[in-house]
């Protein structure tokens, strides 16, 4: 599942689509638009156009203008397993989070599942082989917690440090926190140097300033690095693996319902 680092790549290259008038919708493909008929989020969005792209967690969504120029629903997408957003001009140059270069995407006509067509030529296109993304309108985020890049130091505090279950299940938690995957939650407690199954209520103020800081740099390093499996540990999470920070073997165990691995020494 992409985790915030990837969703926040997709939302900048969303920023592509903005502002460009919307000539056609294809919305026919029934589940990745659910619970929307086939027509009915086209209708809701021609001849008008996105205009600002947001992002809570995982979450992401675009306000819209109609064809009067009053507010529209909100358009929201989520990537899924694999999907990927992919914004073109009309000559299939695309823009995004790498230089503009022509789309070479290995394609089916039929894994693209959701795509706007623009006035001027372009598009916008959900690439999706699983079949696991979602488009809909006006998405319900009310169960989100804070976003994790955003979240301050303080309500970070409160609201991890708070209950008896392990600090990883805290982070997992999205409406805790919004954005946290597993992999991202692992890297953060090795950064911390943090039991993934301490209790988040003993955690002291000084730990879980650590961890919010351990979060920070975590988030900035795989927003710029291209992604959570750009992490420092993350390639050591296997059997045989090593801490990269001080040798000691990898663990591997289950913390919350999810595979978890730690450093053997530093993380206990």
């Amino acid at each position: 599942m992409p985790e915030l680092p990837e969703v926040e790549s997709a939302r900048r290259v969303l920023v592509h689509a903005l502002d460009r008038e919307i000539a056609a919708v294809d919305d026919n493909d029934h589940w990745v638009c659910r619970p929307h008929a086939p027509g009915e989020i086209a209708a809701a969005l021609v001849g008008g156009r996105l205009t600002v792209a947001h992002r809570r967690g995982k979450s992401m969504w675009c306000e819209t203008l109609g064809r009067t120029g009053a507010p529209g629903p909100h358009l929201g997408i989520h990537l899924g397993m694999g999907g990927r957003l992919i914004v073109t001009d009309a000559a299939g140059e695309r823009g995004g989070g790498e230089p503009v270069r022509p789309d070479r995407t290995p394609r089916k006509a039929e894994w693209d599942r959701f795509t706007i067509l623009f006035a001027d030529g372009g598009r916008l296109r959900l690439f999706d082989k699983r079949r696991l993304g979602r488009v809909r309108l006006d998405p319900d985020l009310d169960a989100l917690g804070p976003d994790a890049e955003m979240i301050s130091r303080t309500d970070f505090r409160t609201r991890v440090g708070r209950g008896r279950s392990a600090v990883k299940a805290r982070l997992l938690d999205q409406s805790v926190l919004a954005g946290v995957g597993n992999l991202l939650a692992d890297e953060t407690l090795w950064q911390a140097a943090l039991s993934p199954s301490a209790p988040a209520d003993e955690l002291s103020e000084r730990t879980l300033d650590g961890l919010y800081d351990a979060l920070e740099q975590s988030l900035k390093a795989a927003i710029a690095n291209g992604g959570v499996h750009t992490g420092e540990v993350i390639e050591h999470r296997h059997a045989g693996g090593r801490c990269p920070r001080c040798g000691a073997a990898m663990v591997h165990g289950t913390v919350g319902g999810r595979s978890t691995w730690w450093c053997s020494a530093e993380q206990v």
